[in-house]
């Protein structure tokens, strides 16, 4: 798994530990141990398929399973993942769909998945997810995009495990450089999607 070899990689990094970290110290450590990586070794760590809780995140694995359909918040899911996501790789947009779960659960945000996907539309430019206020209608005109995305956020929303962004609630792509994200810890990479966890947001075990 790749917290763990983030964990063995950041421990030795540090010189060895003479007592057992706490979950905070190790988060701390294995982003030094990401920072210290080269780029071309951090991003040929990330691309590596990984299995976890029975899903292996790699597009062979999602495109054998079946079709997906669901409810409301699955829609919301997909289609966010759909419109933000669809050009990242099936790690990349487990990630991106990990955030969106993590603002569920995060006192901070709506407690729904269609709320916080639509947090501040109708205000353009001023919205959480750029899609639903840039202006454009959301047209899906890659069914086999959406297809892969849908069975993405059944997953998620099944409640497949969050392993990948150590419980980062926020993104941006490497196009752009918000403010914020100078103030947030990063916490992951996956493509061209750079993720952050809020200072102020706690890690669920």
């Amino acid at each position: 798994m790749l917290r763990v070899v983030l964990s063995v990689l950041a421990i030795a990094l540090a010189g060895g530990a003479a007592a057992e970290p706490s979950l905070e110290q190790v988060i701390r450590m294995e982003q030094q141990a990401l920072a210290r990586l080269p780029a071309d070794r951090l991003d040929a760590l990330l691309s590596r398929p990984q299995s976890a809780g029975g899903i292996t995140y790699s597009r062979d694995w999602v495109d054998s399973l079946p079709r997906a359909k669901g409810g409301k918040e699955w829609q919301c899911l997909a289609e966010a993942l759909y419109f933000e996501a669809r050009g990242e790789t099936v790690k990349g947009q487990f990630a991106v769909a990990e955030v969106i779960m993590n603002r569920v659960d995060s006192p901070n945000y709506p407690d729904s998945v269609c709320g916080v996907v639509h947090q501040g539309t109708g205000r353009k430019y001023a919205c959480q997810f750029t899609y639903t206020c840039d202006g454009h209608k959301e047209v899906i005109n890659e069914p086999a995009a959406y297809d892969r995305v849908a069975k993405v956020a059944k997953l998620m929303v099944n409640g497949a495990p969050r392993i990948l962004t150590q419980g980062a609630t926020h993104y941006h792509t490497t196009a752009v450089s918000p403010r914020w994200a100078r103030k947030f810890p990063r916490t992951a990479r996956y493509g061209v999607h750079l993720f952050y966890r809020h200072p102020r947001e706690v890690v669920q075990n």
